[in-house]
C-alpha cells in the first residue's frame, strides 16, 4: 500500500509541475468552411426528416399546413443561425450558449444552462438520432413488424460508443465522416425528390386536393408541430460550440450559416412534398419510417437501400452531436462549472477526451428509459427556453455594449423576432392542455441554481475531487487546453 501511495505522490508532483510551468495544449483550428457547411448541414439532415414528417401531418391535420410548418421551421433556423453569427463573431469562443450566457447572464444562469445541457438537451438529443439509426438499421430485418424494443436499443447503444470513440480518437476523422455522410444524405433526398418529380408527372397529386382541410389550429397542436419539424432542424447552431476550432471564424461562421440552413430548408421541402405526392396522408401518419414506406413504394425489391440510406444520414448527424456537445461540457469545464478533469484534452490527439466520455456515459443512461416522441417534446422544450434566454444576451450587448466589436451583425429586429418565436414555442404546450411532465421539466431545469451554491460557489468536497481528476488524468493522458481565440 505504501509504494502505491508513494507512485501515486510521485505522479501528483509531476502533473503539478507541469501545469506549473503552463504546459497547456490547444484544439486545433481544422475546422475550414466546407466542414463547416457539413458540420452544420449534417447535424441537422439526420433522422429528422426521415422521422418527423408524420408526427407534423398527425399534430397540424393537413398536408398544406405541414408544409408551411416545414418553411417556417426553417425561416426560424436561418434566423437564428443568423442571430448566433453575430454572437459567435462578437464572442470568439467555443461553447454555444454556455459561453453566450456566462458573459451576459452570468454564472448562475449559465451553471443552469450546462446543468440541463448536460444531463436533457445533448444526451435527449443524442438517444433520439440514435434511435432513429436504430429503427432503421433494423427495418429490414424485420419487415411488416415492429422491431423488438430491446433490439433497437442495443443497435442505439452500438452506435453511440462508436462514434463516442472516433470523436476521441481523431478531430479530422470524425469531420470525414461528417462530409462523407453529408453526401450520403443529398444523394438520398436528391433521389426522394426526383422520384416524387416523376409522380408528379404521372398525376400523382391527389394528397394536394383540399390540401388545408382538417387543419389543427389550437396553440399547442401548433407548438407541437413546430417541436417535431424544428427537431429536424436542430444543428443550426453547431459551429457556435466548436468556434475555436474553425478557420477565420468570422467569415466562416455567418458564411456556413447561410449555406447550410439554406440547402436543408430546400431538401426539406421538396422531400416533404415528394413523401406526400407517394404517400397519401393517411399512409404517411401510419408509417413508422416513411423513408422505407417511400422506397417500397416507389423502389419496390430495391426499397431496403432508403433504410440503409436513411441510417447512414443518422449515423452523421450523431456524428456532429457529438462533435458539438463534448465541447460545451469542456468549455464548461474550463470556466469552473464542471469538474477539471473535463476541461483537459489529450495530449497527443488533442481531443477533448474526458468530457466526450462524460457526454457518452449520460446518453447511455437516457437511453434506458427513452422513447423517440417524447425525447423529442422535452428536448425541444428546453433548448427553446435556454435560446431566449442567449437571444436576450444578443439584444443586451446591442444596446448596452455598441463598442464591443463584431465582424458580423443582424439588425436588432432579427433577435426581436426569434425570442418571440422561442417565448412562444415554450409556452405553447402547455398553454391549450398543461402536462406535469413539463412541471417536472421546469423544476429540473431550475435544481441547477440550487446545486451551483454549494458545489460550484463554495465548492464542497475539493480533495476529493483533485485525487480524482489526478487520477483520471494520468489514466486518460489528457492535460489542461488553453482557449484558442
Amino acid at each position: 500500500m505504501s509504494i502505491v501511495n508513494s507512485n501515486f505522490l510521485r505522479r501528483s508532483r509531476c502533473l503539478e509541475t507541469m501545469e506549473s510551468e503552463e504546459q497547456r495544449f490547444n484544439l486545433k483550428r481544422e475546422v475550414g468552411i466546407v466542414g463547416a457547411v457539413s458540420f452544420i448541414a449534417g447535424t441537422m439532415m439526420g433522422s429528422g426528416i426521415f422521422i418527423s414528417p408524420q408526427y407534423v401531418l398527425i399534430t397540424i391535420g393537413s398536408p398544406g399546413a405541414s408544409l408551411i410548418i416545414w418553411l417556417c421551421c426553417g425561416l426560424i433556423a436561418m434566423l437564428g443561425g443568423l442571430c448566433y453569427a453575430e454572437l459567435g463573431t462578437a464572442i470568439p469562443e467555443s461553447g454555444g450558449e454556455f459561453i453566450y450566457i456566462l458573459r451576459t447572464a452570468g454564472r448562475v444562469m449559465a451553471f443552469t444552462f450546462v446543468f440541463s445541457f448536460v444531463n436533457v438537451m445533448r444526451p435527449a438529443s443524442a438517444t433520439g438520432i440514435a434511435l432513429s439509426f436504430a429503427e432503421y438499421i433494423v427495418a429490414p430485418f424485420y419487415n411488416g413488424c415492429t422491431p423488438p424494443v430491446l433490439v433497437v436499443k442495443c443497435v442505439a447503444a452500438g452506435s453511440i460508443l462508436v462514434l463516442a470513440t472516433v470523436n476521441c480518437l481523431s478531430v479530422r476523422t470524425a469531420t470525414a465522416i461528417q462530409v462523407v455522410s453529408m453526401i450520403v444524405k443529398v444523394l438520398t433526398m436528391l433521389v426522394i425528390i426526383v422520384g416524387g418529380v416523376v409522380m408528379l408527372i404521372q398525376g400523382h397529386n391527389e394528397s394536394f386536393d383540399d390540401s388545408f382541410k382538417g387543419t389543427n389550429v389550437g396553440v399547442r397542436s401548433i407548438g407541437i408541430a413546430f417541436y417535431q419539424g424544428l427537431w429536424s432542424y436542430d444543428g443550426w447552431n453547431t459551429l457556435n460550440y466548436v468556434t475555436e476550432e474553425l478557420k477565420h471564424p468570422e467569415v466562416n461562421l455567418p458564411r456556413a450559416v447561410v449555406i447550410a440552413i439554406s440547402l436543408v430548408t430546400g431538401l426539406y421541402l421538396l422531400v416533404n412534398v415528394s413523401y406526400l405526392t407517394v404517400m397519401t396522408p393517411k399512409e404517411l401518419m401510419s408509417s413508422s419510417a416513411v423513408a422505407v414506406t417511400w422506397g417500397n413504394k416507389v423502389l419496390g425489391s430495391w426499397g431496403w437501400i432508403m433504410s440503409v440510406a436513411a441510417a447512414l444520414s443518422a449515423f452523421g448527424s450523431l456524428n456532429g452531436t457529438f462533435f458539438s456537445g463534448g465541447r460545451v461540457c469542456f468549455v464548461a469545464a474550463r470556466e469552473g462549472h464542471m469538474p477539471d478533469i473535463l476541461a483537459m484534452a489529450h495530449v497527443h490527439r488533442l481531443t477533448p477526451s474526458p468530457a466526450l466520455i462524460f457526454t457518452t456515459i449520460v446518453s447511455l443512461i437516457v437511453l434506458i428509459p427513452g422513447d423517440f416522441q417524447s425525447i423529442v417534446n422535452y428536448f425541444s422544450f428546453t433548448a427553446w427556453f435556454f435560446y431566449a434566454i442567449t437571444l436576450s444576451g444578443l439584444i443586451y450587448l446591442k444596446v448596452k455594449k455598441p463598442e464591443l466589436p463584431r465582424p458580423y451583425k443582424v439588425p436588432i429586429v432579427l433577435p426581436i423576432l426569434v425570442l418571440i418565436a422561442a417565448i412562444f414555442l415554450v409556452l405553447a404546450p402547455i398553454i391549450d392542455t398543461p402536462q406535469i411532465e413539463y412541471l417536472y421539466v421546469s423544476l429540473f431545469i431550475l435544481s441547477g441554481a440550487i446545486i451551483y451554491v454549494p458545489f460550484i460557489h463554495y465548492k464542497l468536497c475539493p480533495g476529493l475531487l483533485t485525487k480524482l481528476t489526478v487520477f483520471l488524468q494520468l489514466f486518460l493522458e489528457v492535460a489542461p487546453a488553453e482557449k484558442n481565440l
